[in-house]
């Protein structure tokens, strides 16, 4: 029994790759810390962390549901939980549901605009996978699903949306999209065979790494104007620094050997959010 339990756990947490949740947390708690201006509580640390990962359970969900029929047919996907039948549909029916629930839980027990946010937080969340149905702006799309983090991490601590946290959060959008291209060249023929709407399918490989550097530096321009807008000082901007350098990193990584592509998605890009929430842990303190 207690091993079934552990293998469905197991299941559900390659469904909606749990471990993948380093790239929205870090920026969730550099909004908090910086809203705060020092720390936050264990209240909200407790609740800003269930929101963040029921709120990428509940994307995540919906979109491994959605896309059954796409990653099927590809060989780097047929073999995710949704597909080869270890979690079944209406376990993926009742996870999303439950996720969104307990979502819209936590939101009611931070604060009033939180809890009205909630429901349009959970719209964009789902968007993505409708969208790179049609358009070729689903990149975008999902950097903006993660783009939310430091809007609802401000929103959590204040009350409300300050103009630095829509400009964190616009950084975060462009660096998402960025790396989501660099990872969706592994796909580029797939998604030529099936008609799927994407950046590096449309415009091909080379064109998609200048689009990548430009979204690149539009992260750099954003986060470098957070910055200046919170009035942070010299740790942040050795944060700003180390981010450059990463996403230096992460270009000549792919740009070299696209097999490198994994290793700049998952470790260049996790290094780099908690790198950037430890250079704030030091501003705020």
């Amino acid at each position: 029994m207690k091993n079934n339990i552990l293998k469905k756990l197991n299941d559900f947490s390659e469904l909606v790759m749990f471990k993948h949740s380093v790239f929205s947390l870090p920026f969730i708690f550099i909004a908090m810390l910086v809203s705060s201006k020092g720390w936050f509580g264990w209240k909200l640390f407790i609740l800003g962390t269930f929101a963040a990962i029921t709120a990428r359970n509940f994307a995540m969900g919906v979109n491994r549901y959605l896309d059954r029929d796409i990653d099927v047919l590809n060989p780097r996907t047929k073999n995710r939980p949704s597909v080869d039948g270890r979690v079944s549909h209406m376990q993926m029916i009742a996870f999303i549901v439950v996720n969104a629930l307990l979502f819209m839980l936590i939101a009611f027990n931070i604060n009033d605009l939180a809890f009205m946010l909630g429901l349009p937080i959970l719209f964009i969340l789902g968007a993505y996978t409708f969208f790179k149905r049609f358009s070729s702006a689903a990149h975008l799309i999902l950097g903006l699903s993660l783009g939310l983090a430091p809007i609802a991490g401000d929103v959590a601590v204040s009350g409300e949306i300050s103009l630095w946290s829509l400009l964190l959060a616009t950084g975060v959008m462009f660096w998402v999209a960025g790396f989501d291209l660099l990872y969706s060249l592994q796909d580029i023929e797939f998604d030529k065979k099936h008609n799927l709407h994407s950046i590096p399918s449309k415009f091909g490989a080379k064109k998609t790494m200048h689009i990548a550097k430009f979204f690149h530096m539009m992260t750099m321009v954003f986060w470098i104007a957070f910055v200046r807008n919170a009035d942070l000082g010299i740790w942040a901007v050795f944060a700003l620094i180390f981010s450059a350098v990463m996403l230096s990193y992460e270009h000549y990584l792919v740009n070299k050997d696209f097999t490198k592509i994994d290793k700049a998605f998952f470790t260049v890009n996790g290094y780099l959010g908690f790198i950037f929430l430890f250079f704030i842990i030091l501003e705020v303190i």
